[in-house]
């Protein structure tokens, strides 16, 4: 990790529908494009990404998504519309982002949902793409979807029912997106009390998932501002209701778009909440991508998992001046 810096540019980028995205740029003007590309949904660009680029050697770029973050409106309002926040919204909002830059190709960085978004931007602009790095691959699959929201509660059965009995009972049978879109409604009640309710169960149910791990710490998303949580658990489930608008299997499917794209997943052996397979399944397809299996890490990484991601992200920097 380098030193952090401050921005020497930002702003705010209109994608239309009244949304505004916020983006900055960090390090060297005249680097290497990067951009960070960060997961939740809905969790905005934490300013620690900026220390994983050596600013003397890259131009990296961080960027709110839709309704998080600075960007505005902002998803803890009750009021905003997130009619138009989808994967393809945000691929289309990466492509603005790039172009109002002046950026003609750059290295994509992000884990969790992060990942997901990187494959399909990188899949459906491939020419855009120097390389990927990726910390904890995600396809958002309904299948990982499924896992994540009910299979894993296998292993924490009384969150887990804390988690179900957050909804209404009608919407507690059949598979876990009726789950999921009865708390999209509920994170979107006009009763803040209603809100604030189902955004304290559905970030109760994400702390539990990582509580094991050993790099994990009681309270890791639900130590937030109150608008920050309110925010990520409204759109995650915006999305995760609607399988983020992707194909089943198509990510996987279309993989072969990332031909001659150097690419680096970096993936923990015990993540409980996105297990190791969906990291497997990318690196059969993906021959120019190398996936490296952190043993001693879960999806919050540990000391070994830094060290191998900083190691890929100099695999793909540029060489020192002087």
């Amino acid at each position: 990790m380098y030193p952090s810096t401050e921005p020497y540019e930002h702003g705010m980028l209109d994608v239309g529908a009244g949304n505004l995205i916020y983006w900055e740029v960090c390090g060297n003007p005249d680097g290497k494009p990067a951009v960070v590309v960060h997961g939740g949904p809905g969790s905005g660009c934490s300013t620690g990404a900026r220390r994983r680029f050596d600013p003397e050697r890259f131009r990296t770029v961080l960027f709110d998504q839709r309704n998080c973050g600075r960007s505005r409106p902002h998803a803890a309002d009750p009021a905003t519309d997130l009619t138009h926040n989808t994967t393809h919204h945000l691929i289309a909002d990466m492509e603005r982002l790039r172009e109002h830059l002046g950026i003609d190709r750059w290295l994509l960085y992000g884990g969790s949902w992060g990942s997901t978004l990187i494959l399909a931007y990188a899949e459906t602009h491939p020419e855009r793409v120097s390389e990927i790095v990726i910390p904890a691959v995600t396809m958002t699959r309904r299948s990982e979807i499924d896992w994540l929201y009910r299979g894993v509660g296998r292993f924490f059965p009384e969150a887990q029912e804390r988690f179900v009995r957050g909804v209404p009972e009608a919407d507690r049978d059949g598979d876990v997106f009726g789950v999921l879109s009865a708390y999209s409604r509920l994170l979107a009640d006009p009763d803040p009390k209603v809100r604030e309710k189902a955004a304290q169960d559905w970030i109760t149910w994400e702390d539990a998932v990582i509580s094991q791990e050993a790099n994990g710490k009681p309270n890791a998303y639900s130590d937030r501002p109150a608008d920050a949580v309110m925010a990520m658990t409204r759109i995650c489930a915006h999305y995760f209701a609607n399988a983020a608008w992707l194909e089943e299997g198509a990510l996987l499917r279309d993989a072969g778009r990332l031909a001659g794209i150097p690419g680096a997943l970096v993936h923990g052996r015990l993540d409980m909440g996105s297990p190791i397979r969906t990291a497997w399944e990318l690196a059969l397809v993906w021959p120019d991508a190398r996936l490296h299996v952190v043993e001693d890490s879960g999806h919050t990484g540990s000391g070994t998992f830094s060290e191998v991601l900083s190691e890929a992200v100099e695999r793909f920097s540029p060489p020192r001046q002087g």
